[in-house]
């Protein structure tokens, strides 16, 4: 039976400690004392947990149950409320505090765990330096389009576009997080990219020419420097991952009898772990690297200490040894090669593009596919895309004809 404000003052303490429940798991607990507080029981993790809501008379019932709620509302969206009150603490909030901060911090408590650290520190960074100190302390349901406008103007008038452009996406994710969470009614943020400056778009170097690539292969073929390094160069276009991904695998995580490299979540940027189909020809660069590097962790690592992997730099200062410049060809450019390549030449349908790209990918009902979607039609094309560019690299500048369409 829910709790009056008549009976609580009715209620007296005894020798033992007494329990009023309200409902929703808040309790009043009165102490033999005399003391009146309120509790919230609540389960997180597996775990039972409890919650301070402050002391009667001075939070009153009302007050208590918005506490309440607010809190099983951070419980709805996956959210510790003991967590994010002392992250709310820190930052001089009050859990039921509607202003636009207080709600920023709660999206930004739930995603970022799915985040790698720095693009995290990216996104905080953004919001407390160009966003909270213009619209923080306003409630989220007084924001309006004008206040977000002239925040991002004054992160364009210090000339960073792309910047202005990125924390207005935020600000739209806030805002949506917000109306799902019955927090706001409208989005003001939506469609702002119209308001904002465009963004000369700046693509990574990569090579994308069929005749140009045979001869890219040919040069790593014939590079002079560490075996470790000309590994590193000739898997990279096999397996297309992020520079850091590649660099940083580990034996451990190779998988010699399925043909798999599996790359752990903490490592990817979405913080998802990927499955990397194996052809037969990086296989072969494996297990011929196996005996030097084989006994340590990293399959490529450092020139100066095998417990760490190899410098971000290893791979970009053997392309510009080989004479290719930063204008033509990056260490990420194997990624966009291989792209433009197996959609454009290969016509493999881009979906399972996307997947080997580990870009996000979800289904007609907006749902993501997991990490094994479609994976025995990417193990063929990776194996098909492992063939085109073996030809390519004794083609000496002739297109081979193309190869057999996946799916």
């Amino acid at each position: 039976m829910a709790l009056t404000d008549t009976g609580i003052k009715k209620a007296k303490p005894t020798d033992k400690t007494q329990k009023l429940f309200d409902g929703g798991g808040m309790f009043l607990e009165i102490m033999p004392t005399g003391g009146k507080h309120w509790r919230l029981k609540y389960r997180f993790g597996g775990k039972e947990k409890r919650l301070a809501l402050g002391s009667y008379p001075d939070t009153t019932l009302k007050d208590a149950r918005d506490k309440r709620d607010a809190a099983r509302k951070l419980l709805a969206a996956d959210i510790d409320p003991g967590e994010y009150r002392k992250a709310a603490k820190a930052a001089g909030l009050e859990m039921t505090t509607n202003t636009f901060e207080a709600i920023a911090r709660q999206w930004f408590t739930l995603r970022s765990s799915k985040w790698v650290s720095s693009h995290s520190e990216k996104v905080i960074n953004r919001l407390e330096r160009d966003i909270f100190p213009w619209m923080g302390g306003k409630p989220i349901k007084e924001v309006i389009r004008a206040d977000i406008l002239s925040a991002l103007q004054r992160i364009i008038d210090r000339g960073a576009v792309e910047s202005a452009r990125r924390a207005g996406f935020n600000i739209a994710q806030i805002f949506r997080h917000a109306i799902d969470n019955e927090l706001a009614d409208r989005n003001p943020a939506a469609n702002l990219g119209s308001a904002l400056p465009s963004v000369e778009i700046r693509h990574r170097a990569a090579i994308t020419d069929t005749k140009e690539i045979g001869g890219l292969l040919r040069a790593i073929e014939g590079y002079q420097g560490s075996l470790v390094t000309k590994c590193a160069l000739r898997l990279a276009p096999l397996v297309f991952v992020r520079p850091i991904e590649l660099r940083s695998a580990e034996w451990a995580e190779i998988d010699f009898d399925k043909a798999l490299w599996i790359i752990p979540a903490e490592k990817m940027k979405m913080r998802e772990s990927h499955v990397v189909p194996l052809s037969k020809q990086a296989i072969g660069i494996l297990k011929e690297l196996q005996p030097v590097t084989g006994k340590g962790r990293y399959v490529f690592p450092s020139g100066h200490s095998p417990k760490r992997p190899m410098s971000n730099n290893a791979v970009l200062t053997a392309l510009r040894r080989m004479g290719y410049e930063k204008d033509e060809m990056s260490g990420h450019g194997f990624r966009a090669m291989a792209r433009t390549v197996l959609d454009e030449t290969l016509h493999v349908r881009i979906d399972y593009i996307e997947h080997q790209l580990a870009h996000a990918v979800r289904d007609p009902n907006g749902r993501a596919y997991n990490r094994t979607s479609h994976l025995a039609e990417r193990k063929a094309m990776m194996q098909q895309w492992a063939d085109y560019l073996e030809k390519l690299k004794v083609s000496n500048g002739v297109s081979p004809k193309k190869l057999a369409n996946v799916g």
